[in-house]
């Protein structure tokens, strides 16, 4: 339930950022009455993202069971690559996005057809946000059944739209600087059990049988039966008898991300104050 949360509220609050700047810019250019066509956009946007969800839940569940897994891992590979590219790439942009957009709305808002350009133009924005979410979700559904993670994901969502309430109206302050970089370090740990995982499920599919003796034994710790362990796999995709491929993948995507993604910070360009966001157009 809590990687779901941490990861959902991490992409909502940037959703949340995207969707804040283009109002509070249309409002400040004395555009508010376009604002209509940007909200059209966002739940165009919102509805696809989750109508691909389902159907590729919907579709994975006809397959047999080796395709089942196959799947499995090639979702799970392909979150690794998303949640990866997410998180540097808000490191990279953070500072710039701002303008970009507001350059991009006003290209938008006066040409002719201003309202499918306004329409587009935030749908885009927010569905890059949408896609990375449903990867994400369809590949740590795979991981535990029940609905802690439906509604760990769900509660991400409901914060991050307070968040993001709250930033637009200027009623509180967020260190973004910070916030990126705490949720980025624990959505590399995320990526690095979902990168374990896919080696599990391409294992159980049958395509991928080199190293699979076990490295090592924590069920006299953890168990996976027990609720820590449930816990513990259903955020980091803990394996209380991983294999020695596990563990390989594991640490080695692991170690040279963190090493990067801490090399990064000091030439993090994330804004770190809201006021450089969304406060500063309202």
């Amino acid at each position: 339930m809590l990687a779901p949360f941490l990861v959902m509220f991490r992409e909502g609050v940037e959703a949340a950022l995207i969707v804040g700047i283009v109002a509070a810019y249309l409002r400040k250019t004395g555009r508010a009455d376009r604002l209509a066509a940007m909200w059209i956009g966002v739940g165009l946007s919102a509805g696809a993202c989750l109508v691909i969800g389902v159907v590729i839940q919907a579709t994975r569940r006809q397959f047999p069971q080796k395709q089942q897994e196959m799947f499995a891992a090639a979702v799970a590979v392909v979150a690794v690559v998303v949640l990866t590219w997410m998180v540097f790439w808000m490191r990279r942009v953070g500072r710039s996005i701002k303008g970009e957009l507001e350059a991009r709305i006003d290209t938008a808002v006066t040409a002719e057809g201003w309202a499918a350009g306004l329409v587009g133009l935030s749908f885009f924005a927010v569905a890059r946000e949408g896609l990375e979410s449903v990867v994400f979700l369809v590949a740590t559904f795979q991981q535990g059944s029940g609905a802690r993670q439906p509604a760990g994901a769900l509660l991400g969502v409901v914060a991050s739209v307070g968040v993001g309430v709250l930033l637009y109206q200027g009623g509180r302050r967020l260190n973004l600087r910070l916030f990126f970089s705490w949720t980025g370090a624990f959505v590399i740990v995320v990526a690095a059990g979902l990168a374990a995982g896919a080696v599990r499920a391409a294992h159980e599919a049958g395509v991928f049988n080199v190293l699979q003796q076990r490295a090592f034994s924590l069920r006299g710790a953890v168990d996976d039966s027990t609720i820590p362990g449930t816990i513990l796999r259903g955020v980091f995709g803990y394996n209380d008898t991983p294999t020695v491929a596990e563990v390989l993948v594991y640490l080695g995507y692991l170690v040279p991300t963190v090493f990067v993604f801490i090399a990064s910070s000091g030439r993090s360009s994330v804004p770190s104050r809201p006021s450089e966001t969304v406060g500063a157009a309202s």
